[in-house]
């Protein structure tokens, strides 16, 4: 076999993933499977996808929060050491 097709091929069970969640979540995902006639795993995945974006966005903006709060932060302390000289 070429060693592209190698690096490709999955390994059987790779794409899987276990989750340990509350008691109350996994209700919620039953309850939701339940009323749009769908399973719990199609739930977690729909949710899956809907809150990766999400979550990067919000990272994203958590980044550069924080990247400008330092930067305020280094400005207050240099307009302070001017302000002692």
């Amino acid at each position: 076999m070429p060693e592209s097709q190698s690096e490709t091929r999955k390994v059987r069970g790779d794409h899987c993933l276990n989750v340990f969640v509350s008691h109350e979540l996994k209700s919620q995902l039953k309850e939701l499977s339940q009323k749009y006639d769908r399973t719990v795993a199609d739930m977690v995945r729909a949710v899956l996808r809907i809150g990766i974006p999400m979550m990067e966005g919000m990272s994203h903006a958590e980044e550069i929060m924080v990247r400008e709060y330092i930067q305020l932060f280094r400005k207050l302390r240099q307009v302070k050491a001017l302000k002692e000289i």
